[in-house]
């Protein structure tokens, strides 16, 4: 049994190096990463062959139903294809938050009409997703939001607004909780979807100190939602909420990538070009050399520790508040490389425009800057710590009233 195992594992990973070395083009190898901050990967002829041939197959969403547009692969399958991908410098196209968070939670809850309509389009990268959750007034309480969502007999009426709602000017549908019962809090929210060329839909990109606009504000006036884009029951968006955000949460962390997802390539690498070596090959600098080597070990063992939590994980059974965990450790890492990145290139990581930086240069410090957001955005560290007391130690909560 075991042998047939282990030649059936061959046999797919045979197919895969072939699948690949047909389809994937040579001229986007370790490219993904770059192409993908650049914004408009989709005029390159080679990206969109990429994306066409990744999303016939399947393979941008391996694990996803075969019935939807999925690749159907077991988890053993698809980590093979990952690391085949990551031997010649491949990568999935298909991405977003149609993939990393709607698309799992919208099979798990959302009615077979519902799944037809949208799995298939998002499996082949034919729709971008945003999420509509904060508020001004409801972040880290997200659920004292106030967007007003009443039934209006053949429809939904929406009135409202949302804040850093990511990528909303460049999305095409939008996940949504709507209050939906003013006279209960988490019980009276539901999970509405959107068409953002509905009318009544504004979005305004707000500017960050990175100099990027990825977050808008987003505003409902008046907005009309056909009454088959509840998903799950009505007052149930809570529920949904939370797996949603435990899908966010397990992707941010870079676990569904597989090695080398998190990174471009290893710092030490990069500390080499920019700082020099010793005779003897090591990094000049000694403690640079150590505070590396340290977080190399520390992203390492990350990575690991994803992929081990990827196979211990029942085929049926989706993230749990163990991503709370890896969601910290995870953001922790990648500001960490981002620090000892500009650290490494010295004057050349503090460019912003201009002539006599790299692009790779002068996207350090955007990078360094825009990741200060990732210990708050997905759910701030504090909140994740709170997750981690009460449901993973088992801790009493202090601010309930039998704790007092």
């Amino acid at each position: 049994m075991a042998d047939g195992h282990v030649a059936d594992t061959d046999a797919f990973r045979g197919e895969v190096r072939s699948w690949l070395a047909e389809n994937f083009p040579p001229a986007l190898k370790g490219r993904g990463a770059m192409m993908l901050a650049e914004g408009r990967p989709s005029r390159d002829p080679d990206f969109r062959a990429w994306v066409k041939a990744m999303g016939e197959a399947g393979w941008g969403v391996p694990t996803w139903p075969k019935a939807y547009g999925g690749g159907g692969l077991s988890r053993e399958q698809a980590r093979v294809l990952q690391e085949e991908m990551h031997a010649i410098g491949a990568w999935s196209p298909i991405g977003g938050m149609g993939v990393m968070m709607f698309g799992p939670t919208l099979l798990e809850y959302g009615s077979e009409a519902q799944k037809q309509t949208h799995i298939p389009r998002i499996a082949r990268a034919e729709v971008r997703w945003c999420q509509g959750f904060s508020e001004p007034g409801a972040g880290s309480d997200l659920a004292s939001l106030q967007t007003r969502c009443e039934d209006k007999g053949d429809h939904w009426l929406v009135n409202g607004s949302k804040i850093w709602t990511s990528g909303a000017q460049w999305a095409d549908w939008c996940f949504c909780l709507v209050r939906t019962d003013t006279s209960k809090k988490h019980e009276g929210i539901s999970f509405l979807l959107f068409d953002m060329t509905t009318p009544g839909i504004e979005v305004r990109p707000i500017r960050l100190i990175s100099g990027n606009s990825p977050f808008c504000e987003t505003f409902f006036t008046d907005v009309k939602a056909p009454k088959e884009n509840l998903m799950g029951p009505l007052n149930g968006g809570w529920t949904i909420a939370k797996r949603l955000l435990q899908h966010e949460r397990s992707g941010l962390t870079g676990a569904g990538g597989g090695r080398g997802s998190m990174f471009p390539a290893p710092l030490s690498d990069l500390a080499r070009d920019y700082i020099g070596v010793t005779d003897a090959g090591r990094l000049a600098d000694r403690e640079l050399r150590a505070r590396i080597v340290a977080h190399e070990m520390d992203a390492r063992a990350f990575q690991l520790t994803t992929v081990r939590q990827m196979v211990e994980s029942r085929s049926n059974s989706g993230p749990g508040a163990a991503t709370s965990i890896m969601k910290n450790a995870g953001t922790k890492i990648l500001q960490d490389r981002a620090e000892l990145t500009l650290e490494v290139m010295g004057s050349q990581g503090l460019g912003w425009e201009g002539e006599g930086f790299t692009s790779q240069e002068l996207s350090a410090v955007r990078n360094w800057l825009g990741g200060k957001a990732t210990t708050i955005y997905g759910g701030s560290a504090e909140i994740q710590n709170n997750i981690i007391t009460k449901r993973i130690l088992g801790l009493p909560d202090p601010l309930s009233a039998s704790s007092h």
